[in-house]
C-alpha cells in the first residue's frame, strides 16, 4: 500500500518546481542540474557534486536547504579532521559531574560535506553509518539523526595533491553524482547583474516547503509505478556495465536499487505517477557513472565512465511503454 503521508503527484510536482525556481533565483546553472540534485533528495539519498572551485557547489547546497525550509550545517573536510569533529563527543559537565553528549554538525537536516576527499579514510568512514542508517554511534551509544536527513558532498576533480579518493563503498552511498559546469556567457553576465542588485555577496531565498512537507514529498516516489518492461530496462542497463571490457567493477545490485529509486523520484519531479523510459535515461549517468571502476588498461587509454554509460545507453533498446 502507498504511504498515507505521500503527497498527490500534481501537488508534489508543483512544490518541486517551486523549489527549483527558488534555487535558480540564487544560483546560475542548468535546470537539469537542479533537477538531478532534487531527485537525489527525493530518493532519500545523498548527492555528490564534483566540479572545479567557483562554480557554485556550496551555494547550491545552502540555497537548496533554504528553499526546502530545512536546517543546514557545513563541515569543511581537512586532513586533520577527526571523526568526533563530525559526529560529536562526550564532554564532562563539571556542574552535573557527568559526561554529556555534545552533538556534532552531522545533526542537521542538510549536511554539506565540503571537499570530502580532503579528509583521511577514517574520517570519511564516520559518515558511512550516518548516510546508511541515519544514525551515529559514539562511545557505544547510538544517536538518531533528525529527519529528513541527507548529505551533499563536494569534491574538486583538479587538485589531487593531499586528497584521499573516496572508497567504492562510500561512492555507492551517493544516489547521484553530478556537476554544474561553467555557465555560458549570458549566464555569467546575469551573475554580475544579480550581484549589482543586492548588497550582500551571498544570495538567499525563502522557504518553499516546511520540514513536514519535505518528509511527505520524500514518501511520494513510493506511490509511483514502474512497468515491468521499464524495470527490465533499468536492470539491463546496469548489468551491461559489467559486461563492458573497459570495466573492472560495474553497477552493483545495490546500485540497481538506487537506479530504481532515482527513476521514481524523477517521475515525481516530472509530474508523473509512473516511470517513463525518459526518467530512467535522465538519471542514468548521474546514478551509474560513479559506481563504475575502470580497468587499468582503460585508464591508460583515457577511457571514462561517461564513455561506458553512453555506450550502454546507445546499445540497450529503449522499451515502448504507454502510461
Amino acid at each position: 500500500m502507498p504511504p498515507a503521508d505521500a503527497l498527490p503527484i500534481d501537488e508534489a510536482a508543483r512544490l518541486c518546481t517551486d523549489v527549483i525556481d527558488r534555487v535558480n533565483e540564487a544560483v546560475i546553472g542548468e535546470r537539469d542540474f537542479f533537477e538531478t540534485v532534487l531527485t537525489g533528495a527525493l530518493a532519500r539519498g545523498h548527492v555528490l557534486l564534483e566540479d572545479v572551485p567557483g562554480t557554485g557547489k556550496t551555494l547550491t547546497a545552502i540555497v537548496l536547504a533554504q528553499a526546502l525550509g530545512l536546517d543546514f550545517s557545513r563541515v569543511q573536510f581537512t586532513p586533520d579532521l577527526l571523526p568526533s569533529d563530525i559526529t560529536g563527543s562526550h564532554v564532562y559537565d563539571e556542574h552535573a559531574r557527568e559526561f554529556e553528549f555534545q552533538a556534532g554538525p552531522i545533526f542537521s537536516n542538510v549536511v554539506l560535506a565540503d571537499e570530502i576527499n580532503r579528509a583521511p579514510p577514517k574520517t570519511q568512514a564516520a559518515l558511512l553509518e550516518a548516510m546508511d542508517e541515519k544514525q551515529v554511534t559514539v562511545d557505544g551509544t547510538t544517536h538518531q539523526l533528525p529527519g529528513p536527513f541527507f548529505v551533499i558532498a563536494t569534491q574538486n576533480p583538479v587538485e589531487q595533491e593531499g586528497t584521499f579518493e573516496l572508497p567504492e563503498a562510500q561512492r555507492d552511498r551517493f544516489v547521484v553524482k553530478t556537476s554544474m559546469g561553467y555557465p555560458d556567457r549570458a549566464g555569467e553576465l546575469e551573475l554580475i547583474d544579480r550581484r549589482s542588485n543586492r548588497h550582500t555577496q551571498m544570495p538567499s531565498v525563502g522557504a518553499a516547503l516546511t520540514p513536514d512537507q519535505v518528509r511527505r514529498l520524500q514518501e511520494t516516489p513510493e506511490t509511483v509505478t514502474m512497468h515491468r518492461q521499464v524495470r527490465e530496462y533499468v536492470v539491463d542497463l546496469a548489468r551491461a556495465t559489467r559486461e563492458d571490457e573497459r570495466v573492472e567493477v560495474g553497477v552493483s545490485p545495490r546500485g540497481i536499487q538506487r537506479f530504481y529509486e532515482a527513476s521514481r523520484a524523477h517521475a515525481v519531479v516530472a509530474g508523473r505517477d509512473y516511470v517513463a523510459p525518459e526518467d530512467v535515461k535522465f538519471v542514468a549517468r548521474a546514478v551509474m557513472q560513479h559506481r563504475i571502476v575502470l580497468t587499468p588498461q582503460a585508464n591508460i587509454q583515457n577511457a571514462t565512465t561517461e564513455d561506458v554509460v553512453s555506450s550502454v545507453l546507445n546499445r540497450i533498446e529503449v522499451p515502448a511503454v504507454s502510461p
